[in-house]
């Protein structure tokens, strides 16, 4: 991201990003088209979107052996949880404004609820 600042880069820098970003738009609108996928299989359609956009792609049969298995996708989800777990950010059961607190549809407050 930042090469601008390596003093031995010899390369014509591009002035905008447009390349990357047509990159990422075309696999969100992948992920779109098949949201009904479950985590795992949508990770393995990226890998395999990337794999068959590269330059030079492998053969399939080499795209598969190399790549995870769904089990280790899971796995690395599941570390990824962990790691970066947000419920101390969540709010819990009475740290929230509830919405009843601030709209009443009758002069009567309703806070049985």
């Amino acid at each position: 991201m930042f090469t601008y600042l390596d003093p031995t880069w010899t390369h014509q820098m591009p002035a905008m990003t447009n390349q990357i970003e047509s990159t990422n738009a075309r696999l969100r609108q992948m992920l779109r088209d098949h949201r009904g996928m479950r985590l795992t299989r949508r990770m393995k359609a990226v890998f395999w979107w990337c794999y068959t956009h590269s330059p030079h792609p492998q053969p399939a049969a080499i795209i598969l052996v190399t790549m995870p298995t769904d089990e280790a996708l899971e796995n690395a989800w599941y570390q990824a949880c962990q790691t970066h777990q947000a419920t101390g950010t969540i709010p819990g059961w009475g740290d929230a404004i509830c919405w009843n607190e601030l709209h009443h549809t009758t002069p009567y407050h309703n806070t049985w609820d």
